[in-house]
């Protein structure tokens, strides 16, 4: 469809004169993206949490099948990264961006095929309403009740808390108790219909719904140490920019190539799928890390990684200004692109430990109805995490703008000072990690641990 698109540029006296796009055309243009961006929503929210829902029968005769799925889960994800920054790229460089999307659409093709035709054979749990409206729910309910005092005797009465019929909860937990009040039934004429139904679920709502809210609520502090270690993984444009800089021939110098600068992304990938692949291979068949030890050793490792970052930025900064190129933000300075590899590889290790921890511990914690929002609170993380980091990266060029030697943010990166600001980062991870063991003590046991420590009494 060539009147999609704008006519190519055409060449006048070395200049290039482009025609700017239509109305319609950009129109277009933003249509495919919104499309993109809501097939790519739709598969990251779900896909996680529909193979848990297919792993359920396997599950009880093999505990370590969910562990399983989750490395092999995201190690797959990697790897299609990986495939997507080396052989799609190379495509669309080589033979056009038509045929780099072609390959794309045939690709979606493929999966669509596969879906349908493994329909039949699917566990398809069946929706049973809201999720989010049930914890906006236990608020507002909450909020309506706010005068009424209960005791903990009060708590673990069965008459007065409101709950769904069949296996459940018969009394709410001890935790954050300030939310029994949402299902705490104060009259049964007013607040019950004839089945047993509540008249106002504003006002009135299940206990399973308050501890929805209440382990939503318990994991944050846990899940703010993970957004602020990928504060420390979405620093990847700064490597991508510091490689620019630098020596990025490999091999002899008449025989050898040049590694592009953003290609060094390929090592974290790299990283991430021999991590996964030696843990679960070799590491776990011998002795089993908790979800929240990966989780810790993936925090520290990341605090090296940015702490590796810091020594290597400081050092190609002082071989900068002795090489006179500090004026020169396109200037090649004498020091190989692999000293950067490390920050790669750390990085790599750092994400693939804590990041498949994070979807362990947050769907371990959860009840089934809610795996769904489970398996998204590391992409939330992660999101929130970027917006985190833009935000940190302006203050410190704000709080540095009066500095001697300048800021130490600046769009020339021979004049800013980034290795200050990875130091910066250094300091932060070091309080995270301390913050993480304080959250993780506070917490308690999880998982499976929890199950003989239970602080409820299930209904035979």
């Amino acid at each position: 469809m060539p009147q999609a698109r704008p006519p190519h540029c055409t060449q006048s006296n070395n200049n290039s004169i482009c025609t700017s796009a239509t109305p319609l055309q950009l129109l277009v243009l933003l249509i495919s993206l919104v499309l993109v961006s809501v097939g790519s929503g739709g598969v990251r929210s779900s896909s996680l949490a529909f193979g848990i829902d297919q792993l359920k029968n396997v599950e009880k005769k093999n505990g370590s099948a969910t562990e399983s799925y989750f490395g092999c889960y995201y190690a797959i994800n990697m790897a299609s990264v990986l495939v997507s920054i080396t052989c799609l790229v190379y495509i669309q460089e080589n033979m056009g961006w038509g045929i780099g999307f072609g390959v794309l659409v045939v690709l979606m093709l493929f999966a669509t095929t596969c879906i349908l035709l493994g329909y039949p054979f699917y566990v398809k749990p069946k929706p049973k309403g809201s999720l989010i409206t049930g914890l906006f729910q236990v608020v507002v309910a909450c909020y309506r009740k706010r005068r009424i005092t209960i005791s903990s005797s009060q708590d673990k009465g069965v008459v007065e808390a409101y709950h769904q019929q069949g296996p459940a909860l018969r009394h709410p937990t001890e935790t954050l108790r300030f939310l029994n009040k949402a299902c705490i039934i104060q009259d049964p004429q007013k607040d019950l219909s004839s089945d047993g139904k509540a008249l106002n679920p504003w006002s009135l709502c299940t206990l399973e719904q308050v501890e929805e809210l209440k382990a939503c609520l318990k994991v944050l502090p846990i899940w703010a140490t993970g957004v602020i270690m990928n504060i420390n993984v979405s620093q990847g444009s700064f490597s991508i920019l510091q490689a620019t800089t630098m020596d990025r021939h490999v091999g002899p110098p008449t025989g050898g190539f040049e590694i592009p600068a953003a290609s060094l992304s390929i090592f974290t990938y790299v990283s991430i799928i021999a991590w996964l692949a030696l843990y679960e291979r070799v590491i776990r068949r011998r002795f089993r890390l908790s979800a929240t030890a990966r989780m810790g050793c993936g925090i520290f490792v990341s605090l090296l990684a940015v702490a590796a970052a810091a020594v290597v930025e400081g050092t190609r900064r002082a071989r900068t200004v002795k090489a006179g190129l500090s004026d020169d933000p396109e200037g090649i300075v004498g020091m190989s692109v692999l000293w950067v590899v490390p920050h790669a590889l750390l990085t790599g290790l750092a994400e693939g430990m804590n990041a498949v921890a994070q979807n362990e511990f947050y769907v371990s914690e959860f009840p089934p109805s809610m795996w769904s929002i489970a398996s998204n609170f590391l992409g939330v993380g992660m999101a929130t995490a970027s917006m985190a980091a833009s935000g940190l990266m302006s203050a410190v060029a704000g709080a540095t703008r009066g500095w001697e030697g300048g800021s130490w943010i600046s769009s020339n990166i021979n004049k800013g000072h980034y290795d200050y600001y990875n130091w910066v980062l250094v300091g932060l991870s070091l309080m995270n990690l301390m913050l993480f063991f304080l959250c993780s003590r506070a917490y308690g046991p999880y998982g499976e641990e929890k199950k003989n420590k239970q602080s409820y009494v299930v209904e035979d």
